[in-house]
């Protein structure tokens, strides 16, 4: 700690300045991290900080960000794995408790700055303060994410959120994990003053402080949420919707939180209590650590796609199927001009239209959807090809159609262009070998439904050329997806993975005559999204049934077969309305079988051994780089049960029991 000749005083992580009013301004900008998060040492430092202030009283305090345009993403998650008992953990919590009561206590005016992120922790900072003032811009966000790492707010977020905003939008709030919009945190009640674009914060801040204004109590209907008969009735609501979506056994954090409302949701230091107890058993649960596995995993994907910074404007696909169509759409949403080219415009029409419902969707303003519209253009000649920063064929899975369209392509594409292909199975160098520099081809495999699913396969070969394959994982993450790099192989990962898996859930059908709603209930159950034929029929039986040709050989034979026929009665799957089920509304009809006169314990573990023992195979092989780049690839790009940490880590510890 060093005093500087301005009156300023400079931390590790915070700088103090106090201005000719005598405000202080306490500015947090952590040392050698480009985000802001609350580790125990910036804690610490706060720490000393308001013991200053405590002595000392100033006319008011403002609380701001010194790194532009993010304010704190809440606490350190790589501390969290230093808690091994539960108890120590709990100390922890109550450390924190203690110093934002005390925050809360001090006799003057206190005011929060908000720009950027501000999550987790550090919402449940801003809280212990008088005021909050954010920006109303794009980058500014709000929430509590936690329920996402297998706890929930402990820091003080679900005793103060509950009273400040009420009851019911600061559950639904901790328990979706969503982010909020500046302009929806307002409604809300957890920000109460919003400056624009061309206003400045500072000066909003400094009037709040000579104003000494502060959070307007919530409303009555707000205030008679937290009763105990009100509580009951709605505790109830809650559980059963989370129920639909999370099973507590598998992710207990949201029914912990329910729960410490429901009984203590009047009384704001016993909610406060009750965070210390739970999240401490819950931060050094099975299901946390797992799901913090998860976090660094996403990272470590979206650390790959940042390896160059190589900027791309113009995409051109080609293919206007549901695949292309959507990859266009998702790449026009991400800001990107797209041209579409299929060989006649009536075979782009119904991609334009998909498209325009996905700008509704993500967008909502009719404007950015006009605009997005206009940035995706129909190409029949293929014009947009000489233009484009990125190709993406996404024809038909058919070996010569392909070597033909790219034979056309090379060409005419500049010279520093990503060359791609989306094939879901086929080895790269059968389709680069007509290139004049087949180096230059890489496959970016995008996976159904492109909107959600949030893995995108970088696929090389010994010919790739290093510099695309970073390019093409860096098109990845401009366009908020998460770039897998794989080696090319038959079906590559996900798909080598899955056809096994799909392909063992129909020889079970068949061979024991177990029906289809008890095998997707017996993988549920295990922890996947979806059972192995709801996700045949999710994906497309005709892609499904190629899928296993190529890869399952003579061994999978009844099984492509079976998957032959339905393909040509028309019964594709969801895409055609019916395929193993009968789908309405985007959902399948399921049959009222009675699972429970089945063991599915059994079925499961039949189920999963080929999945597993691909996984194996593909690291022996070196289809990727390492397990644990393979485990987040089994997590995003085929849903496996987050909680248990990916298919590797989780034979490990199996192993380890």
């Amino acid at each position: 700690m060093k005093e500087t000749a301005s009156n300023d005083t400079t931390f590790k992580h915070w700088k103090l300045s106090t201005d000719i009013d005598n405000v202080v301004w306490l500015s947090i900008d952590r040392e050698g991290e480009s985000t802001n998060s609350l580790s125990l040492e910036v804690l610490s430092e706060l720490s000393t900080i308001i013991d200053g202030l405590e002595t000392k009283a100033p006319a008011g305090l403002v609380l701001q960000s010194g790194k532009p345009g993010s304010f704190i993403v809440g606490a350190d998650v790589r501390e969290f794995d230093d808690y091994e008992d539960a108890d120590l953990a709990s100390d922890g919590i109550s450390q924190v408790h203690r110093l934002f009561n005390r925050i809360e206590a001090l006799p003057f005016p206190k005011i929060v700055a908000i720009d950027g992120i501000c999550l987790g922790g550090g919402l449940e900072l801003a809280l212990a303060f008088d005021y909050r003032i954010a920006t109303n811009v794009e980058h500014t966000r709000l929430g509590f994410p936690e329920i996402k790492l297998g706890i929930y707010p402990g820091f003080g977020g679900s005793a103060r959120s509950v009273q400040q905003a009420g009851a019911y939008n600061a559950m639904q709030l901790m328990l979706s994990t969503r982010n909020l919009r500046p302009g929806a945190a307002r409604a809300m009640g957890l920000v109460d003053e919003l400056v624009g674009p061309h206003g400045s914060l500072r000066w909003a801040a400094r009037r709040a402080v000579k104003k000494r204004r502060k959070s307007r109590k919530p409303g009555q209907l707000k205030r008679l949420q937290n009763f105990a008969p009100v509580r009951s009735q709605m505790a109830r609501m809650m559980r059963k919707q989370v129920a639909a979506r999370a099973n507590p056994e598998h992710y207990p954090a949201p029914f912990e939180l329910i729960e410490a409302w429901e009984r203590y949701g009047d009384d704001p230091q016993r909610m406060m209590a009750e965070e210390c107890d739970r999240v401490g058993k819950l931060i050094t649960g099975p299901t946390s650590k797992s799901l913090r596995r998860v976090f660094f995993l996403m990272e470590r994907l979206k650390g790959i796609g940042k390896q160059t910074d190589t900027s791309f404007r113009r995409v051109h696909v080609i293919g206007a199927g549901v695949m292309g169509g959507d990859i266009a759409a998702w790449c026009v949403v991400q800001g990107m001009e797209v041209t579409l080219q299929d060989r006649e415009l009536k075979y782009i029409e119904p991609a334009i239209k998909r498209a325009k419902s996905l700008f509704r969707k993500k967008l909502r303003d009719p404007n950015k959807v006009n605009g997005a519209l206009s940035r995706l253009q129909p190409d029949v000649d293929g014009k947009g090809v000489s233009k484009a920063d990125v190709i993406i064929e996404a024809i038909f899975e058919d070996v010569d159609a392909k070597r033909k369209l790219f034979a056309d392509v090379e060409p005419r594409m500049k010279a520093d262009a990503v060359l791609a292909t989306n094939t879901s199975a086929i080895p790269l160098s059968e389709i680069s070998s007509v290139l004049e520099k087949p180096e230059r081809l890489i496959g970016i495999h995008f996976f159904n439904p492109v909107a959600k699913m949030p893995l995108v396969e970088i696929v090389y070969d010994e010919k790739s050329d290093a510099g695309q394959v970073a390019r093409g994982a860096a098109f990845c993450g401009a366009i908020n997806r998460f770039p897998l790099p794989v080696k090319s192989s038959p079906g590559f990962l996900v798909n080598r993975v899955l056809a096994g898996y799909m392909a063992k859930a129909m020889s079970m059908h068949l061979e024991r005559n177990i029906p289809i709603e008890v095998l997707d209930k017996a993988a549920t159950s295990f922890g996947m999204p979806m059972g192995p034929v709801e996700l045949a029929d999710t994906v497309g039986l005709d892609v499904c049934m190629k899928v296993v040709t190529l890869l399952g050989g003579e061994s999978s034979k009844r099984e492509a077969a079976l998957l032959q026929e339905k393909v040509h009665e028309g019964e594709l799957g969801k895409k055609s309305g019916k395929g193993f089920y009968v789908w309405e509304k985007g959902k399948p009809k399921r049959a009222d079988n009675n699972s429970g006169q089945y063991a599915l314990e059994e079925i499961t573990e039949s189920l999963m051994q080929p999945y597993f023992e691909a996984c194996k195979a593909a690291l022996a092989e070196g289809i990727v780089e390492d397990a644990d780049v393979l485990d987040a690839g089994m997590i995003f790009g085929t849903g496996f049960a987050p909680f248990r940490g990916g298919p590797l880590y989780y034979l490990k510890q199996k192993g380890a029991e």
